[in-house]
């Protein structure tokens, strides 16, 4: 898993994970479908962070997988690169409207929701309650609960996620549920169950643990 593999596989090129949202979702979805990776950490907000992350990312950005010797950058894009190479694993829903609300969904999640993550940073593993924010934070954590009740009420079934099994959707989706929990955004019904499902994933957690411990080089 990560820290690990051969040179010729897989190698995730990640931020630190205190404050890196963005790598987390990947790096989510190969721990949780046990896909062997090596990765190498970026301390962000430094001095050296631009020329570090140069010195690994075309785009000059993380997250960044590199395939061999073959580079794939952007998460939502590393996700999709992921789905193609292991069609063994569900990481999108097999029915194709299923599918096709679960790709809306984490292109919304992609390009939306600039007050939350404004307002609201990403700070792993942290509890920080009682925070105020906008009005248009507020309606984006709106739009959030809506999507989740909606998702598991139309597709979730018997599993525990938007789409029943865990998938590349909830990869997308699991930094906001971490900023819920870290806010302490009331939750309740299909939210609560969401969110604590995302929580005691066990690739989060090993995040969660990394994080606190200033895991980044």
């Amino acid at each position: 898993m990560q820290g690990a593999g051969p040179v010729s596989g897989y190698h995730l090129v990640i931020g630190d994970k205190r404050h890196s949202s963005w790598s987390l979702r990947p790096w989510l979805l190969l721990t949780e479908f046990g896909l062997p990776f090596r990765e190498t950490e970026v301390a962000l907000d430094r001095d050296t962070t631009a020329a570090a992350i140069r010195r690994h990312s075309p785009s000059g950005r993380v997250p960044v997988l590199y395939d061999g010797g073959f580079a794939v950058w952007d998460s939502l894009a590393i996700l999709e690169y992921l789905a193609e190479q292991h069609p063994e694993h569900r990481v999108w829903p097999a029915p194709p409207l299923a599918r096709a609300r679960a790709r809306s969904l984490a292109a919304e999640m992609h390009a939306g929701f600039a007050s939350l993550r404004a307002e609201l940073p990403f700070i792993a593993g942290e509890r920080r309650p009682g925070l105020s924010f906008s009005a248009e934070a507020a309606a984006e954590v709106a739009r959030l609960k809506a999507i989740v009740a909606d998702s598991r009420g139309r597709f979730g079934g018997a599993g525990g996620f938007l789409f029943g099994p865990f998938g590349a959707v909830d990869a997308m989706f699991a930094p906001v549920m971490c900023r819920f929990a870290s806010y302490g955004i009331p939750v309740d019904g299909p939210v609560e169950a969401y969110m604590r499902g995302v929580l005691e994933l066990p690739g989060l957690q090993a995040w969660n643990r990394a994080a606190a411990a200033g895991a980044a080089t």
